[in-house]
């Protein structure tokens, strides 16, 4: 297959390692590898371990093509086609489970690389992605030969993406996903020390990967790379041992857990206040503007709770991101996901008012959540509006401009209004002074939509309460 320079886009956050880079052209994501690396791929290419985790899916799929010059001014020695990812998504939004079942599909993959001679230059938790609920290793180009007597190169990112965002969530019970969002390069030992003195220095992991490691990343931190490595070596550093630290980190992830706690919103299906026949008259209008036209590719459900009308829309789709804010009730619907091996749906945790910004360098190395979700064919916005515009005091108008502007131009929104008078916007307006959101009327929502969008269905559920609308973006 012969690529054309013309209409490429260099994905902006793989510019770390100068060894290969990942482009776009159209829908095929490719891989440009320079000699050094070209070479450590076609050794890889012949192991048997990397061929049987393409055939299990625990690697992007992965194929030469033919070599090009990508970008123009630059030669790459080989060129490598991935699979596309349904939905790229980052470690601070995922729950607790995912983060741990991605560290240890990490571990696996470096158990399995070892015996056979290589190991991964990088640890980082963004190396890993979802096929829903399936997790995917997709940095092909961190495979590189094994050198006897070198420790893991990925180890202190891997401490500091996956390992210690576990720490910290499942021996303080402190969620993690705000601590990886403020550092695209995770959490630093000398962060989490202060919170690990007295008795908690002997929780598991925390005497061997925190302290002990923190301190010998201060002793060596004039040494340069070399002089560790010669250290090492002279130590009697081996393979064997290696495999055998790697395994003792797979065994304290396993003891890691976090189970979901009691939350306000793990009931929220039962204490919502919808009727049976509220219920079943939502699903009925849901499951229509799904069907109503061509099959999504890509659905957005925001403010998913436990995921019903994300399993709905699983059925009419592709791919479904199930939003959801609350980080336990992510984290148990995550769970049953993985048990049902639901693989079209992707949970994530985000606060709708304050949606993943683009990250790292230059702002755009991590992308946004709006930029992401521009692919979207529709957007579910159940039971969502009245939380942003009563519960987090966002003006109306911008709330229908933020919805209007996710997704692709003819986009369909499938859009719950609840009314003033229903209980749970009497709930949130009972805590906020009396008169605050005169314009947060049905008509007035209406009026808005409408001025953006092609309202082609309303329905009133049987409560009278609540209005729902399908309107097509620009129809």
């Amino acid at each position: 297959m012969a690529i054309s320079p013309a209409g490429l886009r260099p994905e902006p956050g793989s510019f770390r390692d100068p060894a290969n880079r990942v482009f776009h052209v159209g829908d095929d994501v490719l891989r440009g590898l320079d000699a050094r690396a070209a070479e450590d791929w076609r050794a890889l290419a012949g192991t048997d371990f990397f061929t049987a985790l393409l055939a299990a899916g625990k690697v992007c799929g992965t194929e030469a093509v033919e070599p090009a010059r990508v970008p123009a001014d630059t030669p790459w020695a080989a060129v490598l086609r991935h699979e596309r990812i349904p939905f790229i998504s980052h470690p601070y939004e995922w729950s607790f489970g995912m983060l741990r079942d991605a560290a240890l599909l990490h571990l696996e993959i470096l158990q399995a690389a070892l015996p056979a001679g290589f190991t991964t230059k990088d640890g980082s938790a963004y190396n890993l992605q979802w096929r829903g609920s399936e997790p995917v290793f997709i940095d092909v180009g961190s495979f590189e030969p094994l050198r006897d007597g070198e420790p893991w190169a990925g180890y202190r990112q891997f401490c500091q993406t996956l390992l210690y965002p576990m720490l910290l969530t499942a021996h303080l019970g402190v969620d993690f996903q705000p601590w990886l969002r403020a550092r695209v390069d995770g959490i630093e030992a000398d962060q989490l020390r202060p919170l690990f003195r007295g008795a908690r220095r002997l929780l598991p992991g925390v005497p061997t990967h925190l302290h002990l490691h923190g301190a010998m990343q201060s002793r060596n931190a004039a040494a340069s790379t070399t002089d560790v490595r010669a250290q090492l070596r002279a130590a009697g550093y081996s393979r064997e041992l290696a495999l055998a630290t790697v395994r003792g980190i797979e065994k304290l992830v396993r003891r890691l857990d976090r189970r979901p706690a009691t939350s306000h919103w793990a009931d929220y299906q039962r204490t919502c206040g919808y009727s049976s026949q509220d219920r079943v008259a939502k699903e009925r209008f849901v499951t229509a503007a799904l069907a109503d036209g061509p099959r999504p590719r890509l659905v957005l459900d925001l403010g998913a709770n436990d995921g019903r009308y994300a399993r709905l829309a699983a059925g009419h789709a592709d791919q479904v991101v199930a939003v959801e804010q609350d980080p336990a009730v992510a984290d148990a619907l995550y769970r049953a996901l993985r048990e049902e091996r639901e693989h079209r749906i992707l949970p994530l945790v985000m606060d709708l008012a304050d949606p993943s910004p683009g990250g790292g360098w230059r702002g755009v190395e991590r992308a946004s959540f709006a930029d992401r979700a521009a692919a979207a064919d529709v957007v579910l916005a159940l039971a969502v509006v009245h939380h942003l515009a009563i519960g987090r005091n966002v003006p109306l108008p911008e709330v229908v401009d933020w919805l209007v502007g996710l997704g692709r131009p003819g986009a369909r929104i499938v859009v719950e209004f609840v009314h003033p008078d229903d209980p749970m916007a009497r709930r949130l307006l009972a805590n906020k002074p009396e008169g605050l959101f005169p314009d947060y009327r049905r008509e007035e929502f209406e009026r808005l939509l409408a001025a953006r969008c092609r309202i082609a269905r309303r329905a009133e559920l049987p409560s009278g309460t609540r209005t729902l609308y399908t309107a097509v973006v620009g129809g």
